[in-house]
């Protein structure tokens, strides 16, 4: 009866969809695949050092869109209490477990079937909706705005205006945006995990001065994608990041997802952000500076090489789909309320065993193990 009454709720959260058509990348893409879709496996298991206690489990849900269609197939668990919801600042689906303090294993098992389609606003249409300007909405408004870990003000709008410079349309802008970061950005393989993307702690005035023209940031893909959003916020861009999870082979570069020869893949530390800006008439626009850095760095290639050229041109208004987002949270309150809060993101599971927060980098100790197949 609880797994029934899970499916119905989740139905109800995540949505259906239909399948609509986009554009794909016509060089990497073979022609015949319009859709891809992977059976992702949720098992977790939460421990501590002591035979008993209590535990709370939050894990991110995929939001439904024209590029993700999500279906829960399997629930199971030995919680005493669960629910679905998306009771957040940022409508960000929760599933949510309790266990009670006692000596049995916390166990919980989530089956979704995921279906994505590669994402791509064409160029001519970002063009001709910056000419028009319209109006920013006012549910688009809030990304504009500052967080505890994207400043707007400050260094970061003297770093913006640097960039941008007299620039008055919003493409424009988005383009000097996300072609400095792209270049003045390096993956940064010491970062746990996807890093915090606390970017008041990345840049100083002296790195204002100097860095603008010929130095590095270093950081992983929260880093990254956070930093582009806070300096397309202080000019006047909505931006937001995405949070979510790689699910399998990418058709460009193993660097960007792979799996086996049967499409199996642990994706277990997979989560990956993006990032998402917004031009009125357009909407919102997919990109990925992150991924930028994280070719270079794993096939050793540098900024100018043809192949790192090719992936920054597509990825100013395009994402390949090999990849599922969960939501755009930054800095906000989980419910029920947890320990920790704000939070800082809701791109890993987050667990608490006795009001201890549990380590979502490390799924070995939480214990959490996230696998998919794709189905072809």
């Amino acid at each position: 009866m609880q797994r029934r009454e899970f499916i119905k709720k989740s139905s109800v959260v995540l949505g259906v969809l239909a399948t609509t058509p986009v554009v794909t990348f016509a060089n990497e893409i073979p022609k015949d695949v319009k859709g891809r879709k992977f059976i992702v496996n949720y098992n977790f298991e939460m421990k501590y050092n002591t035979k008993q206690f209590p535990a709370k489990l939050w894990n991110p849900l995929p939001f439904t869109a024209s590029y993700q269609k999500v279906r829960v197939l399997h629930f199971d668990g030995n919680y005493d209490n669960y629910s679905i919801n998306s009771k957040n600042d940022y409508d960000a689906n929760t599933l949510f477990a309790e266990w009670k303090k006692s000596d049995k294993k916390k166990v919980l098992h989530l089956q979704l079937e995921i279906e994505t389609f590669n994402r791509t606003v064409p160029i001519a249409t970002i063009k001709r909706a910056s000419k028009e300007n319209l109006p920013i909405p006012q549910n688009v408004q809030k990304y504009l705005e500052a967080t505890q870990h994207i400043p707007t003000t400050g260094i970061i709008k003297q770093l913006a205006d640097r960039i941008v410079g007299n620039t008055t349309n919003s493409f424009e802008k988005v383009k000097k945006i996300y072609f400095w970061c792209a270049s003045h950005t390096f993956r940064d393989k010491k970062v746990i995990g996807c890093g915090k993307g606390d970017v008041g702690k990345m840049v100083t005035q002296k790195e204002v001065e100097e860095i603008y023209k010929n130095g590095y940031y270093g950081g992983k893909c929260t880093d990254l994608s956070s930093l582009f959003t806070a300096i397309a916020r202080a000019a006047g861009i909505p931006t937001r990041e995405v949070f979510g999870i790689r699910l399998g082979k990418s058709y460009f570069s193993k660097a960007l997802g792979k799996s086996n020869n049967k499409g199996f893949a642990n994706i277990s530390t997979w989560q990956h952000c993006r990032a998402e800006y917004y031009i009125a008439g357009a909407g919102w626009i997919p990109t990925d500076p992150a991924d930028i850095t994280k070719l270079e760095l794993v096939e050793g290639l540098k900024f100018n090489d043809p192949k790192v050229q090719k992936l920054l041109e597509k990825y100013i208004n395009s994402w390949e789909m090999n990849w599922v987002g969960f939501n755009h949270a930054r800095d906000f309150k989980l419910f029920p309320q947890p320990e920790q809060y704000p939070l800082n993101m809701f791109g890993y599971p987050y667990g608490e065993v006795e009001d201890n927060v549990l380590n979502y980098y490390d799924p070995k100790t939480f214990e959490y193990k996230i696998t998919s197949q794709e189905i072809f």
